[in-house]
């Protein structure tokens, strides 16, 4: 049977071809399935066009223990007055402190807005060479050329994720999300100035009062200045005093200030926790 199925004629055929040709002649020597089953336990079976492949990424592994380590940013649409139209947020965020360094609203999304963003909030926070990872998505703003010379020249690393892992970008994932499900956010915008003049309310209500659950219900504006771990002694010094007060209120001990994280990672490796 191999003799056939090797035979010249038959050497670009696919079994099932060689099937029905061999039909064609009235001969019957064995079934399609039999054909793959012999020609791979020979090896003689595989893919000889050119294929396109998709190329290996890496996860990205990225680490902050304080702030401007590792920024994340983002860019989202924001719908405008009619059906159709739409402007765009611009969000660079400290993944560390959860601090909203940069932001900007646009009618458009273009590579060079986004190298003006980045150059202002690196230049606001006094960003030094060899300090600062920026991560980002796979968007056609985030890979292009001015971007990409911009970090070089500033000396800050670059980092994607990988296509279709939306779990690549978390913080800038939540940070929308916060944005768009707070209550007031509007179905639609009446204007950019409307657009702008509400983002600027929402990112000092963002940084300067939002409790923030994944960093020890603190701002992170207090965060990124390196005030938590004193508002936090304050804290549990009220806690503390209430004890004092009336100690039946609590379960026979002390209650304690929830702990601020050390870390905050994008995709932690398999023996690390996430911070919370």
């Amino acid at each position: 049977m191999l003799e056939v199925l090797n035979s010249p004629r038959f050497a670009n055929c696919a079994p099932a071809a060689i099937h029905a040709q061999l039909l064609d002649e009235g001969r019957y020597v064995a079934s399609v399935r039999t054909m793959y089953r012999l020609l791979q336990g020979c090896a003689a079976v595989r893919e000889r066009r050119n294929q396109l492949r998709h190329p290996e990424y890496t996860k990205p592994e990225l680490l902050a223990v304080a702030p401007n380590q590792v920024w994340s940013w983002d860019i989202t649409k924001l719908k405008g007055p009619v059906r159709g139209t739409c402007f765009h947020l611009y969000v660079i965020l400290d993944i560390f402190s959860r601090y909203v360094v940069g932001w900007m609203v646009a009618e458009r999304e273009t590579a060079e807005l986004a190298e003006q963003l980045i150059a202002d909030s690196a230049a606001k926070e006094n960003i030094a060479p060899g300090t600062l990872t920026l991560h980002a998505d796979r968007g056609s703003s985030m890979r292009s050329k001015p971007v990409a010379t911009l970090l070089s020249d500033l000396g800050i690393a670059k980092s994607h994720s990988r296509p279709y892992v939306s779990d690549d970008n978390p913080y800038s994932e939540a940070q929308f999300k916060t944005l768009k499900y707070r209550p007031g956010f509007p179905a639609r915008f009446g204007s950019l100035a409307d657009a702008r003049a509400h983002c600027a309310a929402f990112f000092t209500w963002y940084n300067q009062q939002h409790r923030h659950s994944g960093i020890g219900m603190m701002t992170p504006e207090s965060v990124h200045a390196g005030r938590a771990a004193e508002i936090r002694k304050l804290r549990q010094a009220t806690l503390e005093s209430a004890y004092q007060r009336t100690p039946g209120r609590f379960k026979h001990c002390v209650p304690r200030q929830t702990k601020l994280p050390t870390a905050a990672w994008i995709n932690p490796p398999v023996t690390e926790k996430k911070a919370a």
